[in-house]
């Protein structure tokens, strides 16, 4: 199956370089060629940096410019125009570890039933201490979708930047809410996109990622809000929090 990249990138001259190189880098490692086998589009989101220039250096890579500023519009933006029936949203503050992209294409390929896999971030830019403590933050969620999802038929949990799904299957879901802001938009997904077919978040699919909002707002904080907007996606279909705030720390 051809895959899809979509990077949304608002103000990010600080990020785009490494995460489009480790892109790249995994297309290659598995032997694909862009433009047949994968394509990557970055998503230029109202940007007034140097995003877009930086981007376009690298050959093959799509810029889109999409005005209209808000993560959701953006990732829906790419999907719009990309082809592959695998979409791999990404956010411009990651970087795939070796073997990201040859977990994606072999779990899929053994499940036919799968329509969208999820995995946690590792803050490369904090101690081993915090980087546990996050992860003691997704075992509740994790735990609890384990249970719940056989028995409601709806995932709980997929991580917004680290996640991919099955074009065919988000399409009948009915795609991206572009009323979401920011907050809420990965359980929007998880259990729209769950009504399709099975909805996977694997430990064994990592990806780092830059801890600028939590060094911001601080983790217990974060941690409130993102629990807060996921329990009220799942019963009402609408985040609590409609505001957010953009932290860009280079």
């Amino acid at each position: 199956m051809k895959i899809s990249f979509v990077v949304p990138a608002y103000n990010e001259e600080a990020h785009i370089g490494p995460c489009v190189e480790s892109i790249v880098r995994e297309i290659k490692d598995n032997n694909l060629e862009i433009g047949t086998d994968a394509e990557v589009v970055v998503v230029n989101n109202a940007s007034t940096d140097r995003t877009a220039e930086i981007a376009a250096r690298y050959p093959g890579i799509t810029v889109l410019n999409e005005p209209i500023k808000g993560l959701v519009m953006a990732r829906r933006a790419g999907f719009v125009v990309t082809t592959g029936e695998l979409v791999a949203n990404i956010d411009a503050d990651t970087v795939m570890p070796r073997g990201w992209l040859a977990t994606v294409l072999g779990t899929f390929a053994a499940h036919k039933k799968l329509v969208a896999l999820s995995g946690p971030f590792i803050y490369h830019d904090f101690n081993p201490v915090v980087r546990v403590l996050v992860r003691l933050f997704y075992f509740p969620g994790w735990l609890f979708d384990l249970v719940a999802q056989p028995v409601t038929g709806r995932a709980t949990m997929l991580q917004g930047g680290n996640f991919i799904v099955r074009r065919s299957a988000w399409e009948r879901a009915g795609g991206f809410d572009t009323s979401i802001q920011f907050y809420g938009e990965d359980a929007d997904v998880a259990r729209r996109i769950s009504t399709q077919g099975r909805v996977v978040w694997s430990w064994g699919l990592p990806i780092y990622s830059s801890g600028r909002r939590l060094k911001k707002e601080g983790i217990m904080r974060m941690a409130f809000v993102y629990a807060v907007n996921l329990f009220a996606m799942h019963l009402t279909g609408k985040p609590y929090h409609q505001q957010y705030s953009d932290i860009r720390i280079k």
